[in-house]
């Protein structure tokens, strides 16, 4: 059912770095991103993939890991992940991408997970560094970057505080907890 699998489609930050994800397994994701629908129907989006170590280092440098963990830096080696897809804007297609970039990364998202992966969406990317690194002309927009990887972590999803702290935290065992509002608090009776 697909309510299993937004369940099980977190945020994963820690992996198995060693499983390896093929660029097969890539391209099958990025169809599924192909098939999703797409404002006035541009399809300007374009993906980068990487699932090699050298160019995985790369776009690991430019990302920035849990804002919320100030402590934490990101994920050591040997838990970094095994694949990367950066998507882009095709700008001789169009300047607006509209909402395309959340639906192909939701359907991106929930194809891993049924493929047994997770993954983690990055908005927080040195963009002008990462399309240096890896040679992106100007006709394309950074939009974000997507990391995936075999989960190596427990997240937990919990009641929000009485507090309402929305903020995520990991607990000595390293098990990631993610306050969620009710369902009740989010919608509205106008």
């Amino acid at each position: 059912m697909i309510k299993d699998l937004i369940l099980k489609n977190r945020s994963y930050r820690r992996f198995y770095q060693d499983t390896n994800i093929s660029l097969e397994e890539l391209k099958e994701l990025i169809d599924l991103a192909r098939l999703s629908s797409s404002g006035t129907n541009k399809q300007s989006l374009k993906y980068i993939l990487s699932n090699d170590y050298e160019k995985n280092e790369k776009v690991f440098k430019q990302l920035g890991w849990a804002g919320y963990l100030k402590d934490w830096k990101g994920p050591e080696e040997g838990e970094r992940p095994s694949a990367y897809i950066i998507m882009l804007n095709d700008l001789s297609i169009s300047r607006n991408y509209f909402w395309d970039h959340g639906i192909a990364a939701q359907s991106i998202l929930l194809g891993a997970t049924e493929k047994g992966l997770g993954g983690c969406m990055f908005g927080n990317v040195n963009k002008e560094k990462l399309a240096e690194e890896l040679h992106i002309g100007d006709n394309y927009e950074i939009i974000m970057v997507i990391a995936l990887g075999k989960t190596k972590e427990n997240v937990v999803l919990e009641e929000l505080p009485p507090s309402g702290d929305i903020k995520y935290w990991r607990d000595e065992n390293s098990v990631h907890h993610v306050p969620k509002r009710a369902l009740e608090d989010i919608i509205l009776d106008i």
